[in-house]
């Protein structure tokens, strides 16, 4: 993926601002042998790229003055209330160093799973990404998860997962909960249930 940042001159809290009224947002470039460089990108492309999830887990290719360096989203910032990007946070990338990251998690063939199919269970997730490392060329966007032979009962870990070759899972227990299958006891109610029962009309005094 591939993003157009510009060199940013002005500073302050009164520069930022003024360089989001012009359609502008403030950033920052880090990392590697170079120095940190203040950058500004457009914001509403930037807003865009923010809502695909390659975006957040994707090796980017940002260009600066005609030149393009392999960059890491690390951080952003958004307005308490308003769709707007105050601040984002690049990391420059050496591809023969190792990168910590967190990726998506995919998890596939969740209704037919024996499960929710045959039991009428629910699968709890009980992660949705992972803390994985491994060097910028091996980065998958997402991991897989097959839920077609999870069963009422069971769960997968950890140390269930096959992860992509170069793909090391980072600070992690190996019997960490994944996902994990159960039915709802009798007496328990769904939100269906209880949005079914709270529509009911009160018995008149």
């Amino acid at each position: 993926m591939k993003i157009v940042a510009f060199p940013r001159a002005e500073q302050g809290t009164g520069a930022s601002r003024r360089l989001r009224t012009a359609g502008m947002t403030p950033g920052i470039i880090y990392g590697g042998t170079s120095e940190p460089m203040a950058i500004k990108l457009d914001h509403n492309a930037l807003f865009h790229a923010l809502r695909r999830e390659a975006f957040h887990a994707s090796i980017l290719d940002m260009e600066i003055d005609g030149k393009t360096e392999k960059v890491l989203l690390r951080d952003y910032q958004m307005h308490a209330y308003k769709q707007l990007v105050m601040h984002v946070d690049f990391q420059r990338v050496d591809a023969n160093q190792p990168i910590h990251v967190k990726v998506p998690l995919h998890f596939l063939n969740e209704e037919t799973s024996p499960a929710v199919k045959q039991s009428g269970g629910i699968i709890h997730h009980a992660i949705t990404e992972l803390n994985i490392s491994c060097l910028p060329a091996a980065l998958p966007e997402f991991i897989e998860i097959d839920l077609a032979k999870l069963d009422v009962g069971q769960a997968i870990h950890l140390s269930d997962l096959k992860l992509p070759k170069g793909v090391s899972a980072v600070g992690n227990d190996a019997g960490m909960l994944i996902a994990s299958a159960s039915v709802l006891s009798a007496g328990a109610e769904t939100d269906d249930d209880k949005a079914a029962s709270s529509e009911k009309p009160k018995a008149s005094e």
